[in-house]
Formats: structure tokens, C-alpha cells, sequence
């Protein structure tokens, strides 16, 4: 049995200990091993069975790097957790797969469709579903939400409330784009989808996103209403998408409105909340990928489970 890879998983300790757990109850020889930036500053690196400095997904010999790791730790499965490293490892898919390693990232189409939000915005437009208006720079209406066409972690994102507000270097930033404020009335959501390896749809959970803090979930509900039926109804399958899928959208209970927003093609921050209420994505995977099993479609998962999140710590002694 090969072993699993989760890269930079810097501090997703919940998600290496889902996959601890999931291994512990099917192959105990099976072992994580992690690669991240800056693993002796990683709090999930101290959960693995060893982790290793990793170069930038920019850099040349990213993929050399994650290879080599992988062919000299008998790695069958990576696990990507942001979103730099999806288009690099998603293009070099075919390399991974001719020597047995099987990464859990969808196709190289999907993955630019989900980092370009205005790829993303035409993806939902074809299946009839509504988005906020993307405006042009020299027709903006106020008030307006700007961010990167291709940014995350909520990372230069934000409101301008009025025109006054907005300055003439951000206007002509290249990589910004305006879109239509959604306004009061609206509850967001994140929706941990999980597709097979045909782009079939196993199993969905609605989160509502209480508290955000640093683009990340800190309270939040699961949540099986009309956003759940809504979203299966339209998302049975996806071509070229695998694993978690990560979908955010608005949604208005009393007009029973939609704007959806984005989806990231990997585990969301939020996910560990989904895992709790027994949608079982680490576990299926190591079922899927390693041994074969087909995943029948699941929907027996909690309901109404609130998750409040707090910090807490990792003590390593003898640190020079």
C-alpha cells in the first residue's frame, strides 16, 4: 500500500488528523507524509510521519521536487490544500499518473475555470445560475465589491461604498476586477461538494458562514434547506472535477435568491465542520484511490451542527 502527500498544509491540523483518523481505521502501515514552505513553523507538520521543505509552486523544480518525494516515500496519493499549486500540478497531471502517483486535483480546463472569476462567472452562466454583475471600470456602480481575478483567502478584497472612495491606481490595476455589491438579506455559504474521480457528484454540505476571519470560517452551521436542494439539482456531475470541491454563493431565504460567487477546486478551510458531520471525503478517498471502492451517494450527514472555532497551540521544545 502507498502512502499519502499532503502539500502545504501548513495549518490544516483537523484536516491531517481526519486523514490520520481514516488511515488508522482501514491500514495502519499506510503513513502521511507533508511538504510545506516553512515545515518547522507548520502546525500540521507535527501531526505527520515526516515533513520536508518545499520550494515555491512557481519555482522550476516544484514538480522535480514533489516526485522525487514521492518516488522515494512510495507516495500513491497528493492532497493540495491552496490554490497556487493547482494549476502546476494539474498540468503535469499525466506525469504523476504514468508512475502510479495519483493527485487529487481536476483537470487543467476545470482548475482555470475556478482560479479566473470571470471563467468562473461564465461557468455558472451556463447553468442558469445567477452571479453578481461584473462591471466595467469605466461604467462602476457604487456600492462595489473589488478583488483579484484570481486571488483567495480573501486576500484584497473588500467594499467601496462610493467613488470617492476609490483610487485611480486601484481602477487601473490590471488584475482587479468591480462586481456588483450583494447587499442585506443575504446569508453566505460555502458548499464542500465531493465529486468522483468521473466528475460525479457523492455528497454535498451546506456550511452558512456566521464569523469569517482572515477569509477563513470561524462559526458556521451545516445546513440542509433550500440551498442544498438547489445546488444538487444543478451540480449531478462536472466533468473534469475531483475530490472536494469548494462552492461560495448568497443566499436569501425569503426571496429564495442565489448569487454564487466562486469555487475552489480543493478542501476549503471550512471543511472540517463538513468531516464532522459525517461527510467522510478524507475516508473516501483512500477508499476511491487506493482501493477501488465505488462511492455511492451520500446524504445521512448532521444537520444544523454549529462549529466555533478557537485558537489554540503545539508546543516543540528545544527549537534553536
Amino acid at each position: 500500500m502507498k502512502n499519502i502527500l499532503l502539500s502545504s498544509i501548513g495549518r490544516r491540523v483537523e484536516l491531517a488528523e481526519a486523514f490520520l483518523k481514516e488511515i488508522y481505521l482501514r491500514d495502519q502501515s499506510l503513513k502521511i507524509f507533508a511538504i510545506d514552505a516553512n515545515p518547522n513553523y507548520s502546525a500540521a507538520c507535527q501531526l505527520v510521519y515526516k515533513c520536508f521543505k518545499s520550494p515555491r509552486a512557481s519555482e522550476n523544480h516544484y514538480i522535480d521536487f514533489v516526485l522525487e518525494k514521492c518516488k522515494k516515500y512510495n507516495i500513491g496519493m497528493i492532497i493540495p490544500t491552496i490554490d497556487t499549486e493547482l494549476s502546476v500540478l494539474a498540468k503535469n497531471l499525466n506525469i504523476f499518473n504514468s508512475r502510479g502517483i495519483l493527485p487529487v486535483i481536476s483537470d487543467l480546463e476545470f482548475v482555470n475555470v475556478c482560479r479566473d472569476k470571470r471563467l468562473t462567472a461564465n461557468f455558472f452562466a451556463d447553468l442558469n445560475l445567477s452571479t453578481p454583475k461584473i462591471y466595467q471600470k469605466d461604467k462602476l456602480k457604487f456600492p462595489c465589491f473589488v478583488k483579484p481575478y484570481s486571488g483567495s483567502s480573501s486576500i484584497n478584497s473588500f467594499k467601496i461604498e462610493k467613488e470617492q472612495d476609490l483610487s485611480i491606481s486601484l481602477r487601473n490595476k490590471e488584475n482587479m476586477m468591480f462586481a456588483e455589491f450583494v447587499g442585506d438579506g443575504f446569508s453566505e455559504y460555502s458548499v464542500d461538494m465531493y465529486f468522483d474521480r468521473l466528475g460525479k457528484l457523492k455528497c454535498l454540505v451546506p456550511r452558512q458562514r456566521i464569523e469569517i476571519r482572515a477569509g477563513e470560517v470561524s462559526k458556521g452551521i451545516t445546513r440542509k434547506n433550500y440551498v442544498y436542494e438547489y445546488v444538487l439539482s444543478h451540480f449531478h456531475s462536472v466533468p473534469g472535477a475531483r475530490g472536494c470541491i469548494t462552492l461560495q454563493l448568497f443566499f436569501n431565504s425569503e426571496s429564495k435568491e442565489f448569487y454564487f460567487i466562486e469555487i475552489n477546486p480543493r478542501f476549503g478551510g471550512g471543511f472540517p465542520l463538513s468531516y464532522s458531520a459525517k461527510a467522510n471525503y478524507p475516508g473516501w478517498l483512500i477508499d476511491e484511490y487506493f482501493f477501488e471502492k465505488e462511492i455511492p451517494f451520500f446524504d445521512n450527514w448532521e444537520e444544523d451542527l454549529l462549529m466555533l472555532r478557537y485558537d489554540s497551540k503545539i508546543l516543540i521544545h528545544g527549537i534553536s
